[in-house]
């Protein structure tokens, strides 16, 4: 069982959220939390495996609580529950280590498949906000603690990296280049390795911010 606390101080988005995740089996809201400061004391009391966490609150934003909860050594995997006009808080929400970020109106699929992906230790990106932020990231600064320059990449992983910015997994990618998904994941370890990151949200954004794609 998968154990969410909900974090958005919009009690109508914390009904809606939890009637979509009340539909798996596999899936358990534990607890929700209306403000930041909440958000920080359940998540040390409860140790949840997933939070989804809204961005904008009075007092204590996401952000203060992402950071909150990392300097105490107990920040859970966490999806950012986004609108259209969150793409700086969204970028600094990754950078604090947020997953992966949806949108509030997500569908129930993406919904618990995004949950499932993160908490398998695994990033969550919709395409649909990923197109939005590429669009936006012209006026954000963003700085990541990673390698200054990353190193060359080939011409097959910046294919794979154009294809991560759109949020496509590594089956998906597979099937659109006509590979196996093994190579895939080779190619995708080599691309983390070369632009000195971590996960494959933070590659996406450090190649955005180098000009790569």
């Amino acid at each position: 069982m998968i154990r969410v606390l909900l974090v958005d101080d919009q009690n109508l988005v914390r009904q809606g959220v939890r009637s979509l995740l009340g539909l798996a089996d596999d899936i358990e809201v534990i607890a929700e939390a209306s403000d930041g400061s909440q958000a920080v004391e359940l998540a040390e009391e409860l140790t949840p495996d997933v939070m989804l966490l809204d961005m904008r609150m009075p007092g204590m934003n996401g952000i203060d609580v992402l950071n909150e909860l990392r300097g105490k050594g107990c920040q859970p995997a966490t999806i950012i529950l986004t609108t259209f006009d969150d793409e700086e808080l969204v970028l600094a929400g990754l950078k604090a280590g947020a997953r992966g970020f949806l949108l509030k109106d997500v569908a129930l699929e993406v919904l618990l498949n995004g949950v499932r992906d993160v908490a398998a230790g695994k990033s969550m990106v919709q395409p649909v906000v990923t197109q939005r932020l590429l669009k936006g990231l012209s006026s954000v600064q963003a700085e990541f603690s990673s390698l200054e320059q990353p190193d060359p990449l080939t011409e097959r992983e910046t294919e794979i990296l154009r294809l991560m910015a759109g949020g496509y997994s590594n089956k998906e990618i597979a099937n659109a280049l006509n590979v196996a998904e093994g190579t895939v994941k080779n190619h995708v370890s080599n691309v983390l390795s070369k632009m000195g990151v971590r996960d494959r949200t933070r590659a996406v954004l450090k190649a955005l911010e180098a000009g790569l794609i």
